[in-house]
């Protein structure tokens, strides 16, 4: 019988040991996280450069900047397209197949990272036409990525450490965050070594070497190495036995393809064609879509928690970008613009961001890995939103406290702390879970839309905080944006979005140490 055979394939999936293939595939899915982590993390402090090398005014005290309108867009291009992608190649990845749409997500990225360094135009707003069209696309193959890495991990997971391995993939974003990094210090110290310049203040036309322009270029195009690498192997991987057999109904070739990379014996029947066209004949339950009454009954709160709890999450982790700047001048990292050259302004917000992200978001994503297949999905997550909601009501309520120079050290440890249980909880748990909950014919679907939710969040938090935490008092805002409601109640905004990230979380069920089909009811169906 057809629904035996699945019964064999999953359940051997299900307690197969762990594998060297296993974390194989955690590299080969992670890459695009990789690259989405190293383009959002490198793109923060190019934009100082771009600033400097395509709108410095001759005869400025400071150095130029990217205006408020093409800063937004340049930082926000590639989340529109992160969302377009998610929602399409999630559904692509239910109808086609996981495998046969995953090698053009990463296609997609390593031709639009070379393709942004090569952006070019005749005047300042055309080169950053030309790279926002580039990042555009960029983030479309990276929102693909989103649902389709997170549902081949979990269907090539046993059910034992799903949850460890699917955080994993998603933790390589923190060697995308340290390689950014890494890289910027490495290309900017050269440059600058190569090429010495006086600070802004002392010769503002020598301080900004015709060479600087190579500098932002050879950051972004870097990105697209780590995945043109993996290519090849994500091409050779099989479509998931849980795909093909419960999709598919074609139980012998899911046990055909695991059998090639996974070390379980798989024996199928003969006959499997044959049933599935009786199958097919009979309709039942089993065929529900995601606009059904039965789809809503029985997923529809679980696909509300989903989405909600992505998009606050991403409306308060974005956001955060924004008080950076604070942080790095309060403790003196950053000294004023026009006291350093160009390259040198770069290769001093690298290195502080760099720390930061260090210290507190890179081993916040390796707990969630250690801990969660032990505490559960559902404990993590309502934790690291309840510890995000202490922490920034912490840093708001008394926030002129935090200004005064003897205090500031406390911000920064406070702020670091919201980053750490961000990903040892909410940033790492909210791509999880819709991997895990749905239905396996709607499983890449469900998670593109919760995927979308969050990145809505992200444009919101990303940029509708930029102009709200400007200061009230019109005379203290940053050059170009209108007054907004000042850095102490954007804070508190954000503290009460975090709360209503840990009500949400309440619809959402606890998947640990429980086979995908127990908790989708497909063994039900």
């Amino acid at each position: 019988m057809a629904r035996d055979q699945q019964a064999v394939v999953l359940n051997a999936l299900d307690v197969a040991k762990t594998q060297w293939y296993h974390f194989t595939a955690i590299v080969i899915a992670g890459m695009g996280f990789f690259t989405d982590a190293y383009d959002i993390f490198s793109i923060s402090f190019i934009t100082k450069l771009l600033g400097r090398v395509y709108y410095t005014e001759q005869g400025a005290k400071k150095p130029g900047t990217l205006p408020p309108n093409v800063s937004a867009a340049v930082s926000s291009v590639a989340l529109c397209g992160t969302l377009a992608g998610q929602l399409c190649f999630g559904w692509l990845g239910d109808k086609l197949g996981r495998k046969k749409v995953y090698g053009i997500t990463l296609m997609l990225m390593v031709i639009s990272s070379i393709a942004s360094g090569l952006s070019f135009g005749s005047t300042p707003n055309g080169a950053m036409a030309t790279l926002c069209f580039f990042r555009f696309w960029l983030g479309f193959g990276i929102g693909g990525d989103y649902p389709l890495s997170a549902t081949i991990m979990s269907e090539y997971a046993n059910k034992k450490t799903r949850g460890a391995f699917i955080a994993a993939v998603f933790a390589m974003q923190g060697f995308g965050i340290l390689t950014a990094g890494i890289v910027s210090i490495i290309v900017s110290s050269a440059f600058d070594h190569a090429y010495k310049a006086p600070p802004y203040s002392v010769d503002p036309k020598a301080s900004l070497v015709p060479q600087a322009d190579y500098v932002w270029r050879i950051i972004l195009m870097f990105g697209a190495l780590p995945a043109a690498l993996t290519y090849y192997w994500r091409s050779k991987m099989p479509e998931t036995a849980r795909y093909t057999a419960l999709v598919e109904n074609n139980a012998k070739q899911a046990a055909v393809d695991m059998s090639k990379v996974l070390q379980v014996n798989l024996e199928s029947e003969e006959g499997n064609v044959e049933e599935k066209v009786i199958e097919q004949q009979h309709p039942d339950k089993a065929s529900f879509g995601l606009f059904t009454k039965e789809f809503a009954h029985r997923h529809g709160l679980h696909l509300l928690g989903t989405t909600t709890t992505w998009f606050l999450l991403d409306i308060a982790y974005y956001s955060q970008n924004l008080f950076q700047k604070d942080i790095f001048s309060a403790i003196g990292w950053i000294p004023a613009a026009e006291t350093m050259n160009a390259i040198e302004e770069l290769y001093t917000i690298a290195r502080a961001q760099t720390l930061i992200a260090l210290c507190s978001l890179v081993p916040g994503y390796w707990f969630t890995v250690a801990f969660i297949d032990h505490i559960g999905r559902f404990p993590i997550q309502l934790m690291g939103f309840f510890f995000m909601t202490v922490f920034m009501f912490a840093l708001a309520i008394p926030y002129h406290h935090w200004t005064l120079k003897p205090n500031r050290i406390g911000f920064v440890v406070l702020y670091s702390l919201t980053f750490f249980f961000s990903n040892f909880g909410p940033n790492a748990t909210t791509f999880v879970v819709p991997a895990e909950i749905f239905p396996a014919r709607l499983r890449s679907t469900c998670h593109g839309i919760s995927a979308a939710a969050g990145k809505a969040g992200a444009i919101v938090g990303g940029f509708g905080f930029l102009y709200a935490a400007q200061s009230t008092n019109p005379a203290k805002t940053d050059p170009g944006y209108p007054p907004g409601i000042g850095m102490k109640n954007s804070l508190i905004m954000l503290g009460t979005i975090n709360f209503f990230g840990m009500l949400f979380t309440l619809l959402l069920p606890e998947s640990k140490g429980k086979t995908l089909e127990e908790l989708s009811g497909e063994n039900e169906e």
